[in-house]
C-alpha cells in the first residue's frame, strides 16, 4: 500500500491544493514509497538513501543541493523540478520525465537515466560519470561542451541536440539518433557508433578516428581500399 500524507510526514492541509501544500517530510532509509503526490516539497539539501520512489509526482518540487545515494525513482514526473546543485550517487531514475526541470550544476555518478526523457530541461553545466544515458529523449537538448567520455547513449535519441565541443571519446552511440544534431568541434574518437547515419548531420570540425573516418566515407557512397 502507498503511503499516507501523513506517513511520509504530512501537516494538516491548509488551503485549498492548487494553492498550497502540506508539508512533507523526506521518507526515512530504505522507504518504499508508490503513487504519492510530492508535487511542491521544499527538501533542499535533503540526503535520501536507498529510497525507492514509483510513480510518484514532484512536480515544481524543490530539490536543490539534493543528495541521493543507491536510490530509484521509477516512472516518476518531476516536470519542473528544481535541483540544481544535487548530487546523485549510484542512484537510478528509470522511465522518468524531467519537462523543464532545472538541473543545473548536477553531478551524476554511477547513475542509470535508462527511458527517461527531458524536454526543455536545462542540462548544463553538469558533471556525469558512468553514466547510462540509453533510450533518454534528449532532442534539442543543450550538451554543449559537457565532458560526456565513456558515457552510454545506446538508442538515446539526440536528434536537433546541441553537441558541439562535446567530448564524446569512448562513448556508446550505438544506434543513436543523431539527425540535425550540432557537432562541430565534438570530439567522438573510440566512441562505438554501430548503426548510426553518418549521412544525418553535419561533420565539420568533429574529431572522428580511423574507422571512423571509413564509415563516413562508406555512408557517402566512396569505395574505400585497403
Amino acid at each position: 500500500m502507498p503511503p499516507t500524507p501523513r506517513e511520509l510526514g504530512a501537516g494538516p492541509c491548509t488551503g485549498p491544493r492548487h494553492t498550497s501544500r502540506p508539508h512533507l517530510t523526506p521518507p526515512e532509509a530504505g522507504a518504499v514509497v508508490e503513487g504519492a503526490d510530492l508535487a511542491r516539497v521544499d527538501w533542499w539539501g535533503t540526503e535520501l538513501d536507498g529510497v525507492t520512489f514509483t510513480r510518484c509526482r514532484f512536480e515544481d518540487a524543490g530539490l536543490e543541493e539534493l543528495v541521493t545515494r543507491r536510490c530509484v525513482f521509477d516512472s516518476c514526473v518531476l516536470t519542473g523540478v528544481r535541483m540544481g546543485g544535487a548530487q546523485h550517487l549510484g542512484t537510478a531514475f528509470l522511465s522518468c520525465r524531467f519537462d523543464r526541470a532545472r538541473l543545473f550544476d548536477v553531478t551524476w555518478d554511477g547513475c542509470k537515466l535508462t527511458g527517461s526523457q527531458f524536454p526543455g530541461a536545462q542540462l548544463r553545466p553538469m558533471t556525469t560519470i558512468d553514466g547510462d544515458w540509453s533510450w533518454t529523449s534528449l532532442r534539442g537538448a543543450d550538451l554543449s561542451g559537457l565532458v560526456l567520455a565513456g558515457q552510454r547513449f545506446r538508442e538515446a535519441d539526440l536528434t536537433g541536440a546541441d553537441l558541439r565541443e562535446c567530448d564524446l571519446t569512448g562513448a556508446d552511440l550505438d544506434r543513436a539518433r543523431l539527425q540535425g544534431a550540432k557537432l562541430r568541434g565534438a570530439d567522438l574518437r573510440g566512441a562505438s557508433t554501430d548503426a548510426v547515419d553518418w549521412r544525418a548531420f553535419e561533420l565539420t570540425g568533429v574529431r572522428l578516428d580511423l574507422a571512423q573516418a571509413v564509415q563516413v566515407a562508406r555512408a557517402h557512397g566512396a569505395l574505400v581500399v585497403d
